[in-house]
């Protein structure tokens, strides 16, 4: 395997740094009550984020970072057509990277298909840092052709690219994570990227508030797209998919053959739909 320089001895070092020191502060400040076993959570994602780490560095990342090239050396994309200054060119390249990616989110939701393998990743029946490692390699495979169109068609720069996989991982990382920060500090996070508040309603067992906050990086996406939702309390979600509530379901094994079973309608285990009136809150709730 080829080295990514910037990848593989700037950006492992910052995601692993970063890794470790929410682990702690979670640990140490955590958000949400856990109802479930730490360790053997833990345990069981990071056993699931093997195969699909694997795809991710020998594929998601590599196989479109070849195409950035040739679509800059053969003028492909929207920024090798419209030519904009150096800077300008990188930040509206970023930006196109993360908006696209609010509709790859939107679509593992609403893409039967695709939900069937991004459900293993919300089927977590607590949510923290350990989360974000959490998804089928399935996901991970149905995602390269997608990186592969949005890089051509917007001729995204490779250095651009890379940076963006570095601030994607660690953004991911930080949302997902179960660390309490200062409600004030985090309103103010709150208008520019995706926080570990708003996340957290992203992963509740309440269907409509799943159906929200589909952003990675930034925030205004969802804005912009009115799927923003910042009115629930932490301490009033549950976290996980409504139809599986047991962790003796939720194995290694069973979680890697999810996608291949019967789907479950949204319903808990006694039949009866998890609901919650919606609540007008333009501010981020504790």
């Amino acid at each position: 395997m080829k080295p990514i320089p910037l990848l593989d001895y700037v950006g492992s070092p910052i995601l692993w740094t970063l890794f470790a020191l929410l682990l702690f502060l979670q640990w140490k400040y955590p958000l949400r009550r856990r109802h479930f076993s730490v360790l053997p959570r833990m345990m069981r994602n990071f056993v699931m984020s093997v195969p699909a780490f694997v795809i991710l560095r020998l594929a998601l990342v590599p196989i479109p970072l070849a195409h950035t090239f040739w679509a800059q050396r053969n003028g492909l994309g929207l920024l090798n057509w419209i030519r904009l200054p150096g800077i300008v060119a990188a930040i509206v390249a970023f930006l196109l990277m993360d908006w696209a990616y609010y509709w790859w989110h939107y679509a593992t939701h609403r893409v039967p298909l695709f939900w069937r393998f991004h459900n293993v990743h919300h089927t977590d029946l607590d949510l923290d840092v350990s989360t974000a490692a959490r998804f089928h390699f399935g996901e991970i495979l149905f995602s390269i052709p997608f990186r592969l169109l949005v890089v051509v068609l917007f001729g995204i720069p490779p250095l651009v690219y890379l940076i963006f996989e570095i601030v994607f991982e660690s953004a991911s990382v930080f949302h997902h994570s179960n660390w309490r920060l200062s409600l004030g500090f985090e309103r103010v996070l709150n208008h520019v990227i995706v926080t570990p508040r708003m996340h957290g309603i992203h992963h509740s067992i309440v269907e409509r508030e799943t159906d929200s906050n589909w952003g990675t990086i930034f925030c205004w996406w969802d804005k912009i797209h009115r799927s923003l939702r910042r009115d629930i309390p932490q301490d009033e979600i549950t976290i996980g998919v409504a139809a599986f509530r047991e962790e003796k379901e939720l194995t290694v094994g069973r979680l890697l053959t999810l996608p291949f079973r019967g789907q479950r309608p949204w319903k808990l285990p006694t039949g009866e739909v998890p609901e919650r009136e919606p609540r007008p809150a333009t501010e981020l709730q504790p």
